[in-house]
């Protein structure tokens, strides 16, 4: 069955009656149609109790082109959870076009554990992302206008640390130069600039972390955009545009109802990468679900020790919200994959790159229990894995003490996850977590830095360039060093190099800069050669979509 036959099948409700499920009434959603809607957070605050129901966090080992399938098994979590009876509810982030138009496709699950309606999510959706690239390049454009005017607050034009953003993949405009033009008025201050994916930008980690419209607008105050010509920070609360950029981010601070194909209750709101930012979805909707749901599945982006490690030491931080439980997906050809075999010789698929591939698993594992939380490793099943295979991953997982269970929800929906759900709901009422943070949110820049790489990369060092030590001095006296850090890196490896698999140990992890989000609150170290506006792949996924001409969708995945 092809996507437009599995979405056909799906068991979908009326919005209203998925939000009934959770105790909203028609009054209490805003709807988008027939299948979408927005929760006013002032509404939640009137209808939800002071119950809390358990967290349960999604991550992964690290990805490769061979397929963990996280969403799709968050998903099915949610899904197998419903068919045991359970009260369940989701907390996912937002797709991205940019993504989904490149390399990565959309974020909706797959097969028979999707969110619905999957193709409207992966698009505009309800406009959370446009508002927060018009309130970000409103941000822009004041910034400019105050160069071009009198400049009263004595900016530097080479010292604006404000990008541009849009949400499409687009390299040629990670560097660029603006102001051209006969005449300041006509044209603006010539100087260095560029654009990031808006899913980069400051102002989504913010949406994301903030609990209400007051904590928004001081984490916007505060954000950092630019330097005067004597070395001083300039803050938006400086440059007097905060009325204007709440007014565009009015409706995308409240979170989006929609439901999975078995229609569970699911919040899709808050948009950050985990590459580059912290990559988890919304505060508001997680609260939400806890307080409607007795079980609450989230999903953290990629994998530990990128979406996990910041959902620990900075969602956790910022919100006082404490996993019960955290799930990492694996698949069995990812872990050949990190044993070194390569996906296009089948010769290399061996039962020996399988078990030289755990290692990658045993480090992620490692990670998330580092902070006292128990963890199940979740294995998406494939058609092509054979019983010895899956024997052999069992039999790692019972001989290390982890618990281990096998999902085949694409293929099967909620039904396929049951085994899961039961395995996750047995560690929620027998296992008590004791969470710790990684490291002290006071100690030097340097030092959290550090804390990361070595214990949650498998670094043996780190080396800084002059301009990140430079950052960092400036960061600590200005007063920013007690905020926890946020590491860009690749997703693609362990490490900071993408093509290094499995575990590597003892290697230097290379920091080129290091950028401050004062909003958002975290410090931002850049490694490798992340950028923060990605590049299409040499045949993006847009070439293979259409639109037919009864209006049918195709090819969006």
């Amino acid at each position: 069955m092809d996507d437009i036959e599995i979405a056909q099948s799906a068991i979908v409700k009326p919005i209203k009656e998925v939000a009934a499920s959770i105790g909203l009434t028609e009054d209490d959603i805003e709807p988008y149609g027939k299948y979408i809607a927005k929760v006013p957070f002032d509404n939640l605050d009137k209808i939800c109790g002071d119950k809390t129901g358990k967290l349960v966090v999604v991550s992964a080992i690290t990805p490769t082109p061979a397929g963990e399938g996280k969403t799709v098994t968050t998903i099915g979590l949610i899904q197998g959870l419903g068919r045991l009876g359970k009260k369940v509810v989701g907390a996912l982030r937002e797709p991205s076009i940019g993504p989904t138009f490149g390399i990565k496709g959309g974020a909706t699950g797959g097969g028979y554990s999707q969110v619905y309606p999957m193709w409207d999510i992966d698009l505009h959706f309800t406009g959370d992302i446009h508002a927060v690239t018009a309130a970000h390049n409103l941000l822009s454009a004041i910034i400019d206008n105050e160069l071009v005017r009198d400049n009263a607050l004595n900016i530097d034009p080479t010292k604006v640390v404000l990008k541009k953003a849009m949400d499409i993949n687009a390299r040629e405009l990670r560097n660029i130069v603006t102001g051209l033009g006969k005449d300041r008025i006509l044209g603006g201050v010539p100087h260095e600039a560029g654009f990031l994916i808006t899913s980069a930008s400051e102002i989504s980690a913010i949406l994301a972390l903030s609990v209400d419209r007051a904590d928004l607008r001081r984490r916007l105050e505060r954000m950092v955009v630019a330097y005067t010509y004597d070395g001083k920070p300039v803050t938006v609360a400086d440059l007097k545009c905060v009325g204007a950029m709440m007014v565009l981010l009015k409706d995308a601070i409240n979170p989006n109802l929609v439901q999975t194909f078995e229609g569970q209750p699911v919040f899709v709101h808050g948009f950050p990468f985990a590459n580059i930012a912290h990559g988890t979805n919304s505060i508001i909707a997680t609260k939400a679900a806890l307080r409607l749901g007795d079980y609450v599945i989230t999903e953290a982006g990629f994998a530990s020790d990128l979406g996990g490690e910041k959902y620990m030491d900075i969602v956790c931080r910022e919100s006082g919200l404490r996993p019960d439980c955290v799930v990492i997906v694996a698949s069995i050809r990812a872990l050949m994959t990190h044993g070194g075999a390569v996906l296009t010789d089948e010769s290399t698929m061996t039962e020996q790159a399988l078990r030289d591939g755990l290692c990658n698993l045993d480090k992620h594992i490692e990670n998330m229990s580092s902070y006292g939380v128990p963890v199940v490793v979740a294995v998406n099943r494939f058609a092509h894995d054979s019983q010895e295979e899956m024997d052999i991953v069992m039999g790692h997982c019972r001989d290390i003490g982890v618990r281990c269970a096998f999902s085949e929800a694409f293929v099967k929906g909620g039904e396929g996850a049951i085994d899961l759900a039961n395995t996750v709901i047995d560690v929620l009422d027998n296992v008590k977590p004791d969470f710790h943070f990684l490291y002290d949110v006071d100690a030097p820049i340097k030092d959290k830095i550090e804390a990361v790489a070595t214990r949650i990369y498998g670094a043996g060092s780190v080396t800084y360039s002059k301009d990140a030590e430079k950052s960092i001095a400036q960061m600590e006296a200005d007063g920013y060093g007690n905020l926890p850090v946020c590491i860009a890196k690749t997703q693609a490896s362990l490490t900071d190099d993408s093509k290094l698999k499995g575990a590597p140990r003892g290697w230097t992890l290379s920091v080129r800069e290091v950028m401050l989000s004062a909003g958002a609150g975290f410090i931002v170290p850049a490694c490798g050669t992340l950028t923060l506006m990605p590049g299409l792949p040499k045949v993006p996924a847009a070439m293979r979509m259409d639109l037919t001409d009864d209006g049918r969708i195709i090819g969006l995945k």
